[in-house]
Protein backbone atom coordinates (compact mmCIF):
# COMPACT_ATOMS: atom_id res chain seq x y z
CA UNK A 1 0.00 0.00 0.00
CA UNK A 2 1.27 3.37 -1.09
CA UNK A 3 1.46 5.45 2.14
CA UNK A 4 2.70 8.74 0.20
CA UNK A 5 2.51 9.67 -3.36
CA UNK A 6 4.21 13.04 -4.56
CA UNK A 7 3.82 14.06 -8.38
CA UNK A 8 5.00 17.18 -10.34
CA UNK A 9 6.37 18.90 -7.33
CA UNK A 10 7.59 22.54 -7.18
CA UNK A 11 8.40 24.54 -4.56
CA UNK A 12 10.10 28.04 -4.75
CA UNK A 13 11.27 31.10 -2.42
CA UNK A 14 10.72 34.23 -4.35
CA UNK A 15 12.68 33.42 -7.58
CA UNK A 16 14.61 31.00 -6.00
CA UNK A 17 13.14 27.11 -7.16
CA UNK A 18 13.90 24.89 -4.32
CA UNK A 19 12.45 21.76 -5.86
CA UNK A 20 11.62 21.08 -9.84
CA UNK A 21 9.04 18.04 -10.95
CA UNK A 22 10.07 15.97 -7.92
CA UNK A 23 8.18 12.66 -7.90
CA UNK A 24 8.43 10.13 -5.37
CA UNK A 25 6.31 7.20 -3.44
CA UNK A 26 7.09 5.65 -0.33
CA UNK A 27 5.41 2.07 0.58
CA UNK A 28 4.16 0.64 4.09
CA UNK A 29 7.65 -1.44 5.79
CA UNK A 30 9.62 0.72 3.15
CA UNK A 31 12.64 2.41 4.49
CA UNK A 32 13.72 5.31 1.90
CA UNK A 33 16.55 7.62 2.10
CA UNK A 34 16.87 11.30 0.72
CA UNK A 35 20.42 12.17 0.08
CA UNK A 36 21.52 15.38 -1.85
CA UNK A 37 24.39 18.15 -1.41
CA UNK A 38 23.49 21.16 1.24
CA UNK A 39 20.82 22.96 -0.38
CA UNK A 40 19.53 20.41 -2.67
CA UNK A 41 16.13 21.16 -1.29
CA UNK A 42 15.76 17.89 1.11
CA UNK A 43 14.63 19.67 3.81
CA UNK A 44 11.95 21.66 1.61
CA UNK A 45 10.96 18.01 0.41
CA UNK A 46 9.94 17.20 3.89
CA UNK A 47 8.40 19.95 4.99
CA UNK A 48 6.20 20.43 1.86
CA UNK A 49 5.49 16.34 3.09
CA UNK A 50 4.58 16.98 6.69
CA UNK A 51 2.24 20.52 5.86
CA UNK A 52 4.65 23.75 6.75
CA UNK A 53 5.41 24.43 2.63
CA UNK A 54 2.93 24.89 0.18
CA UNK A 55 4.27 23.30 -2.84
CA UNK A 56 3.94 26.21 -5.82
CA UNK A 57 2.70 23.27 -7.83
CA UNK A 58 2.18 19.47 -7.92
CA UNK A 59 0.26 17.16 -5.76
CA UNK A 60 1.10 15.22 -2.38
CA UNK A 61 -1.43 12.04 -1.48
CA UNK A 62 -1.60 10.79 1.90
CA UNK A 63 -3.45 7.67 2.98
CA UNK A 64 -6.27 8.57 5.06
CA UNK A 65 -5.58 9.12 8.60
CA UNK A 66 -2.25 8.12 8.03
CA UNK A 67 -0.19 8.31 11.48
CA UNK A 68 3.24 10.21 11.34
CA UNK A 69 6.00 10.50 13.69
CA UNK A 70 8.41 13.21 13.11
CA UNK A 71 12.13 13.67 14.26
CA UNK A 72 13.51 16.87 13.39
CA UNK A 73 16.91 18.34 12.09
CA UNK A 74 17.70 19.53 15.63
CA UNK A 75 16.35 20.65 18.80
CA UNK A 76 17.62 23.62 20.28
CA UNK A 77 16.68 23.92 24.77
CA UNK A 78 17.81 26.58 26.54
CA UNK A 79 20.10 24.85 29.32
CA UNK A 80 18.39 26.80 32.40
CA UNK A 81 15.21 25.47 31.32
CA UNK A 82 14.26 22.87 33.59
CA UNK A 83 12.30 19.98 31.74
CA UNK A 84 12.96 16.22 32.06
CA UNK A 85 13.03 13.71 29.24
CA UNK A 86 9.26 12.45 31.19
CA UNK A 87 7.95 16.20 31.08
CA UNK A 88 9.12 16.94 27.52
CA UNK A 89 7.79 13.44 26.34
CA UNK A 90 4.27 14.08 28.28
CA UNK A 91 4.11 17.44 25.53
CA UNK A 92 3.14 14.98 22.65
CA UNK A 93 -0.11 13.73 24.36
CA UNK A 94 -1.55 12.43 27.16
CA UNK A 95 -0.49 9.00 27.67
CA UNK A 96 0.17 6.47 30.23
CA UNK A 97 3.58 7.07 32.24
CA UNK A 98 4.46 3.33 30.83
CA UNK A 99 3.96 4.33 27.17
CA UNK A 100 6.71 6.17 27.44
CA UNK A 101 8.71 3.89 29.64
CA UNK A 102 8.04 1.54 27.00
CA UNK A 103 8.80 3.88 24.10
CA UNK A 104 12.13 4.83 25.37
CA UNK A 105 12.89 0.97 26.21
CA UNK A 106 12.28 0.16 22.35
CA UNK A 107 14.89 2.85 21.54
CA UNK A 108 17.30 1.46 24.33
CA UNK A 109 17.11 4.55 26.51
CA UNK A 110 15.20 3.62 29.54
CA UNK A 111 17.58 4.65 31.83
CA UNK A 112 17.19 8.77 31.13
CA UNK A 113 13.37 9.10 31.90
CA UNK A 114 13.99 11.08 34.98
CA UNK A 115 17.30 12.94 33.04
CA UNK A 116 16.83 16.88 32.54
CA UNK A 117 16.90 17.30 28.90
CA UNK A 118 20.00 19.88 29.04
CA UNK A 119 22.10 17.19 30.77
CA UNK A 120 21.45 14.24 27.22
CA UNK A 121 23.80 13.73 25.26
CA UNK A 122 24.04 13.88 21.07
CA UNK A 123 22.91 10.22 20.77
CA UNK A 124 20.79 10.16 23.70
CA UNK A 125 18.89 13.43 22.66
CA UNK A 126 18.31 11.40 18.89
CA UNK A 127 16.77 8.44 20.80
CA UNK A 128 14.81 10.43 23.04
CA UNK A 129 13.09 12.54 20.12
CA UNK A 130 12.81 8.93 18.14
CA UNK A 131 10.96 7.99 21.42
CA UNK A 132 8.75 10.75 21.43
CA UNK A 133 7.61 10.02 17.63
CA UNK A 134 7.13 6.49 18.35
CA UNK A 135 4.02 7.14 20.71
CA UNK A 136 1.35 7.64 18.48
CA UNK A 137 2.36 4.27 17.01
CA UNK A 138 2.93 5.41 13.30
CA UNK A 139 2.53 4.39 10.27
CA UNK A 140 5.63 6.49 8.56
CA UNK A 141 8.74 7.93 10.57
CA UNK A 142 10.04 11.30 8.96
CA UNK A 143 13.52 11.92 10.26
CA UNK A 144 15.36 15.11 9.32
CA UNK A 145 18.62 14.03 9.42
CA UNK A 146 18.46 12.55 12.56
CA UNK A 147 22.27 11.97 13.31
CA UNK A 148 23.39 15.65 12.92
CA UNK A 149 26.75 16.06 15.22
CA UNK A 150 27.23 12.20 15.92
CA UNK A 151 30.21 10.89 14.73
CA UNK A 152 30.18 7.88 12.53
CA UNK A 153 29.57 5.22 14.81
CA UNK A 154 27.11 6.57 16.77
CA UNK A 155 25.69 7.51 13.71
CA UNK A 156 25.88 3.35 12.40
CA UNK A 157 24.15 2.58 15.43
CA UNK A 158 21.71 4.71 15.52
CA UNK A 159 20.36 3.59 11.79
CA UNK A 160 20.81 -0.18 13.31
CA UNK A 161 17.97 1.02 15.72
CA UNK A 162 16.09 2.66 13.01
CA UNK A 163 16.15 -0.83 10.95
CA UNK A 164 15.00 -2.55 14.34
CA UNK A 165 12.08 -0.81 14.50
CA UNK A 166 10.85 -0.79 11.08
CA UNK A 167 10.71 -4.71 11.53
CA UNK A 168 9.66 -4.50 15.27
CA UNK A 169 6.61 -2.12 14.35
CA UNK A 170 6.31 -2.51 10.75
CA UNK A 171 6.11 1.13 9.93
CA UNK A 172 7.60 3.16 7.08
CA UNK A 173 10.66 5.13 7.27
CA UNK A 174 11.76 8.34 5.39
CA UNK A 175 14.95 9.74 6.51
CA UNK A 176 16.79 12.64 4.94
CA UNK A 177 21.03 12.08 5.51
CA UNK A 178 24.15 13.51 4.93
CA UNK A 179 26.35 10.43 6.94
CA UNK A 180 25.66 8.97 3.42
CA UNK A 181 27.38 5.77 3.63
CA UNK A 182 26.27 4.71 6.50
CA UNK A 183 22.19 6.13 5.87
CA UNK A 184 22.62 4.42 2.46
CA UNK A 185 23.19 0.81 4.05
CA UNK A 186 20.23 1.19 6.30
CA UNK A 187 17.83 1.90 3.46
CA UNK A 188 15.70 -0.58 1.10
CA UNK A 189 15.58 2.44 -1.53
CA UNK A 190 17.43 5.67 -2.09
CA UNK A 191 16.52 9.03 -3.91
CA UNK A 192 19.45 11.09 -4.96
CA UNK A 193 17.82 15.04 -4.66
CA UNK A 194 19.56 18.12 -5.96
CA UNK A 195 16.94 20.55 -6.68
CA UNK A 196 15.26 17.95 -8.83
CA UNK A 197 15.84 14.03 -8.77
CA UNK A 198 19.20 12.81 -10.10
CA UNK A 199 18.28 8.96 -9.35
CA UNK A 200 17.20 6.21 -7.27
CA UNK A 201 17.61 2.68 -6.86
CA UNK A 202 19.30 0.88 -4.24
CA UNK A 203 21.91 1.66 -2.23
CA UNK A 204 24.56 0.16 -4.48
CA UNK A 205 22.91 0.76 -7.53
CA UNK A 206 22.37 4.73 -6.86
CA UNK A 207 26.38 4.84 -5.31
CA UNK A 208 27.43 3.51 -8.82
CA UNK A 209 25.86 6.33 -10.59
CA UNK A 210 27.94 9.00 -12.33
CA UNK A 211 25.06 11.43 -11.01
CA UNK A 212 26.04 10.56 -7.73
CA UNK A 213 29.64 10.54 -8.31
CA UNK A 214 29.75 13.79 -9.89
CA UNK A 215 27.70 15.12 -6.61
CA UNK A 216 29.88 13.14 -3.78
CA UNK A 217 32.88 11.57 -5.61
CA UNK A 218 33.50 7.84 -6.79
CA UNK A 219 35.08 6.69 -3.18
CA UNK A 220 31.23 6.00 -1.98
CA UNK A 221 31.06 2.00 -3.28
CA UNK A 222 34.10 1.11 -1.02
CA UNK A 223 32.86 2.95 2.33
CA UNK A 224 29.21 1.66 1.87
CA UNK A 225 30.54 -1.83 1.64
CA UNK A 226 31.80 -1.56 4.98
CA UNK A 227 27.97 -0.80 6.42
CA UNK A 228 26.43 -3.15 3.66
CA UNK A 229 23.38 -5.17 5.36
CA UNK A 230 21.12 -8.15 4.50
CA UNK A 231 17.71 -7.90 4.69
CA UNK A 232 14.79 -10.33 4.79
CA UNK A 233 12.80 -9.45 1.65
CA UNK A 234 13.75 -8.64 -1.92
CA UNK A 235 14.74 -5.16 -3.28
CA UNK A 236 13.58 -4.88 -7.10
CA UNK A 237 14.32 -1.49 -7.27
CA UNK A 238 16.88 -0.73 -10.54
CA UNK A 239 18.44 2.66 -10.62
CA UNK A 240 16.56 4.69 -12.70
CA UNK A 241 18.45 8.23 -14.37
CA UNK A 242 15.81 10.33 -13.78
CA UNK A 243 18.11 13.62 -14.37
CA UNK A 244 15.83 14.51 -17.42
CA UNK A 245 12.93 15.14 -14.96
CA UNK A 246 11.30 11.80 -15.00
CA UNK A 247 9.14 10.36 -12.07
CA UNK A 248 10.60 8.12 -9.33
Amino acid sequence: MQLIEVKNLFVKYGSFNALSDVSFEIASKEIVTIVGPNGSGKTSFIRAIIGAVTPNSGTIKLKPGIRFGYVPQRLNIDPTLPISVERFMRLTGNYKKDAYHQALLRVNAPEVMAKQMSELSGGQLQRVLLAKALLGSPELLILDEPTQGLDQPGAAAFYKQIEKLRNETGCAILMVGHDLHVVMSASDRVICLNGHVCCSGTPQAVAATPEYQKLFGNGADGALALYRHNHDHDHNHDCIDVSAGASV
